[in-house]
């Protein structure tokens, strides 16, 4: 059964947004969007240009507070589709671009501690050129550190045993991993607040390591046998297809993080030299060797399968929007992966487990695994030495026994 098609082929848009409809158009059409899809969105973009008119507003009137209240009065009208403010968002971003739409109203002035952790949560992304979501999470932390905090944002009276307090109520509210994170987070503010002048001593080591009783576990990866599995699921045929195979194969050849992938551009590609610039964590870039299975991949993606757009993101999203496919559509490229081939659900870091866990059984030496892996600290390598059960046997001691045993 084949695509609905729409009798309607155009939408008269009236009102203020009329001069603006052709060029929306031919954006809709840059973003994938199909004619069926194109017409409900000019429908409600017509639908918009007429409330604006009736009320006596332009284009320029569009603040996000009146969006709003556009979409109030449509849902309290009894209308089901198109409700919030997310399917403007084209249109919006259009008009954005153009210079139409108005500045947005300044936000209502923050509280001290949102303006301090506005500042760490700039210092974490500049001078710690930490990842926007282990940033975020940071100032979540250091949030709720200040949200428990006698002092609130005024740390000048803080003190040693207040960071002691809030560690030990942390360990006793959550899990132990949730606990040495939260001491990680609030280790990285203090040292901020020092910095900044806040305290006057650097109170970062009494938020005391937590260690946990369990070890933790081997690093696992998937075998070779799942790992075919999942690159034959993909349909070639298709162009989600070739890109699908082109991703897990760099997973699993190159042992690239999902957040990598997604950062990949088409300016990273140099086909001459056969290598790839990867952009890693604490903004590190490292060119690696294209093996010829990877390459001949991405090339079949980037000639029968990626759309044509001006978007620079190596991979791109299948359905309208078109535009960069993320780190979290890389994993989820990797979970239906799992379900197509009938495997157990794993996500993208296992597949760059399974490249360290290989190479380790073929005896390649942890500082060469490391280089590969691009790690930072020799210390994220060494969890791959407990991976070869066989060699760590030949180094068991016996069991001492006694002479008059």
């Amino acid at each position: 059964m084949g695509r609905p098609i729409s009798r309607v082929s155009e939408v008269g848009v009236a009102g203020p947004l009329a001069p603006f409809a052709a060029a929306f158009t031919s954006r809709l059409e840059e973003l994938g969007y199909t004619p069926l899809t194109t017409v409900n969105v000019m429908r409600l973009m017509a639908h918009l240009s007429g409330w604006l008119d009736a009320a006596g507003m332009t284009a320029a009137d569009l603040t996000s507070r009146r969006v709003e209240q556009y979409f109030t009065e449509r849902r309290a009208a009894g209308r089901t589709g198109s409700t919030s403010p997310r399917s403007l968002a084209a249109l919006l971003g259009l008009l954005g671009s153009l210079g139409v739409l108005p500045v947005n109203e300044p936000a209502p002035p923050c509280s001290a501690s949102e303006v301090l952790l506005a500042s760490f949560h700039g210092y974490l992304l500049k001078e710690r050129a930490l990842a926007p979501c282990t940033a975020a999470a940071y100032v979540e932390r250091a949030r709720r550190f200040l949200a428990g905090c006698a002092t609130g944002a005024e740390l000048a009276e803080l003190t040693a045993a207040d960071v002691t307090r809030a560690v030990l109520r942390e360990a006793t509210a959550g899990s132990v991993g949730s606990a040495q994170f939260f001491v990680v987070a609030l280790r990285s503010f203090l040292r901020f607040c020092f910095l900044d002048g806040l305290v006057a001593t650097d109170l970062s080591a009494a938020a005391l390591t937590m260690t946990g009783r369990r070890r933790p576990g081997l690093p696992r990866g998937i075998s070779q046998a799942d790992a075919t599995a999942l690159l034959g699921s993909c349909d070639q045929r298709r162009s989600d297809g070739r890109r699908d195979y082109a991703v897990l194969i760099i997973l699993l050849r190159l042992g690239l993080r999902a957040g990598e992938v997604a950062a990949l551009t088409l300016a990273d590609l140099d086909w001459r030299a056969a290598e790839m610039v990867v952009h890693g964590k604490g903004r590190r870039e490292d060119r690696l060797p294209l093996p010829g299975d990877v390459g001949t991949a991405i090339a079949a993606y980037l000639q029968r399968g990626r759309p044509t757009t001006t978007a620079r993101e190596m991979f791109l999203r299948a359905r309208a929007p078109i535009g960069a496919l993320g780190r979290g559509g890389v994993s989820s490229i990797v979970r239906r992966a799992c379900v197509r081939a009938g495997v157990a659900p794993v996500g993208a870091h296992r597949l760059r487990h399974t490249l360290a866990c290989e190479m380790v059984r073929a005896g390649v030496p942890l500082s060469e695994i490391s280089q590969v892996l691009r790690h930072r600290n020799a210390t994220s390598t060494a969890i791959y030495a407990r991976v070869d059960l066989d060699q760590l046997r030949a180094l068991a001691q016996p069991w001492p026994t006694g002479a008059g045993r």
